[in-house]
């Protein structure tokens, strides 16, 4: 999923188009009110080149009238002149204002004034002694002369001013032409940039857009995923009060069941024991007070009913003792195994037959379980280890910790078992060796395995026959047992 801008990317980015669009149109419009000033300027400098002539041709209309009325004598050809007379002042007055910003044209412009005055005045003067001569006499005397000269010295100061002129229009229209050039770049950089603008408006609308719909769906796919949530957190509640029901209901079954267990284990420990104790005692009674009168055979089913009795009454010890290990409470806490197998292994010595059976205890071993119901589990192991090694040459029993397996063991080299029945170990009753060899009740394994249960562990074991037998154990979960180590 792309990480989503910052809230702030936005409007700013629209701020920085908004002030990018004011330069683009300041810009443009500054670009075009240079192009129109310098067009003002083209236009001015035409102005006065228009106005330089009128002001010529008005010289020259009145120069032709006076020459007109200096050759026919009337006064009609006069009448350009005369306008010529009137119109000159504005015009060079409007040359002068239209002047007024060059200092060069307004020095040329004064001098020609002079001449036009001086030239104006000859012509009054040429008319007037025009009007003074008989009609007989010969105007062309009044011809020429110094008149040439001056319109001659109006003419060039005229070109002077009009070339002044030329040369600034060459220059102003060079400078309008590169003004339009630039006018022209700034309205297409503008307009480009104004384009981008509405194209990256346009693209984040089409985003903004885009996320909206987004966030719709999102909070559409919420909005049925918390129906959904709501749903099954409904169906959960109406689970859960059937679980707590079913709770209910199995936790009277196991009191119940329970109560039957602990009546059934007194009526195990009260009333099979009166009979058992009643055959017992009259066996008794019969071995010692008829022993005359009963031949061998009759003494030796006597010894065997006692045998068979006492037997009983150990299977009946060992049940009560499995069904007390299965409802005993758990008490966990930390203790040294080490030292409880060294205690187990002193009694068990003390109470074994031969005198060379060597048990070795790993030290510094410590677990986190129950030590009563650990002690029985030991017991039963390492009794097993004694009872099926004792007739060894050199028995020899090893308890510790196995870091490979990271599990407890109890090693021993004894009888050993086939592993074709490895599944009968941990059955009650379940014995893999005949009461001729190995005398037992068939409990002792049921009980280790109960009690290893109880501890959410495991047991299992690997032996064969006549190469001794290993068992491994845990007291809980299997990744957990190299913790328990603490030495």
């Amino acid at each position: 999923m792309k990480p989503s801008p910052p809230r702030l990317l936005f409007p700013f980015l629209l701020l920085l188009a908004a002030i990018l669009v004011v330069l683009n149109a300041w810009w443009a419009f500054l670009s075009v009110r240079i192009l129109a000033r310098n067009a003002d300027s083209v236009a001015h400098s035409w102005q006065v080149v228009q106005q330089v002539e009128r002001a010529m041709s008005s010289i020259t209309d009145a120069e032709t009238g006076e020459r007109g009325f200096l050759i026919s004598g009337s006064d009609r050809y006069l009448e350009p002149y005369s306008n010529s007379r009137r119109s000159l002042p504005a015009e060079l007055a409007r040359l002068k204002s239209l002047t007024s910003d060059n200092q060069s044209q307004q020095v040329r412009l004064g001098q020609l004034q002079v001449a036009i005055d001086q030239r104006l005045n000859a012509l009054e003067q040429t008319i007037a002694k025009r009007r003074e001569m008989s009609d007989h006499a010969n105007p062309a005397i009044l011809i020429g002369g110094p008149g040439r000269q001056a319109m001659d010295r109006i003419r060039a100061l005229a070109d002077a001013m009009e070339a002044e002129e030329d040369r600034l229009l060459a220059i102003r229209t060079a400078t309008m032409r590169t003004s339009t050039r630039r006018a022209q770049y700034t309205v297409v950089v503008a307009s480009t940039l104004d384009f981008m603008l509405l194209v990256f408006a346009f693209l984040q609308f089409l985003r903004e857009r885009k996320m909206r719909l987004s966030a719709e769906i999102a909070n559409q796919h919420l909005d049925a995923a918390r129906r959904e949530t709501e749903l099954r957190a409904a169906e959960v509640l109406v689970l859960n009060e059937e679980l707590e029901d079913r709770v209910r209901l199995r936790t009277a079954e196991l009191e119940r069941v329970n109560r039957e267990l602990e009546a059934f284990s007194y009526s195990v420990s009260h009333d099979l024991r009166a009979p058992l104790r009643t055959i017992d005692g009259f066996s008794l009674a019969l071995q010692e007070d008829y022993t005359e009168a009963i031949d061998d055979i009759g003494r030796d089913y006597i010894r065997r009913v006692r045998g068979s009795v006492q037997r009983m009454g150990q299977l009946i010890d060992a049940l009560l003792r499995l069904s007390r290990i299965t409802r005993a409470e758990i008490t966990r806490e930390r203790f040294s195994v080490s030292e409880l197998a060294e205690s187990v292994a002193t009694e068990l010595k003390e109470h074994s037959k031969g005198g060379n059976i060597s048990i070795i205890v790993e030290p510094g071993l410590t677990v986190f379980a129950d030590p009563r119901l650990t002690r029985v589990a030991l017991e039963n192991l390492l009794g097993n280890a004694v009872k099926f090694s004792a007739k060894g040459p050199h028995p020899e029993i090893r308890f510790g910790f196995d870091a490979d397996q990271k599990a407890w063991y109890v090693r021993d080299n004894g009888a050993g078992f086939d592993m074709t029945y490895a599944d009968r170990l941990f059955g009650a009753f379940n014995r893999l060796h005949g009461d001729k060899d190995f005398t037992g009740s068939g409990i002792g394994l049921a009980t280790v395995a109960r009690v290893i249960e109880r501890h959410h562990g495991r047991i299992w074991a690997k032996s064969a026959v006549d190469q001794g037998a290993t068992f491994w154990f845990t007291l809980d979960d299997p990744s957990l047992s190299s913790s328990a180590l603490d030495l």
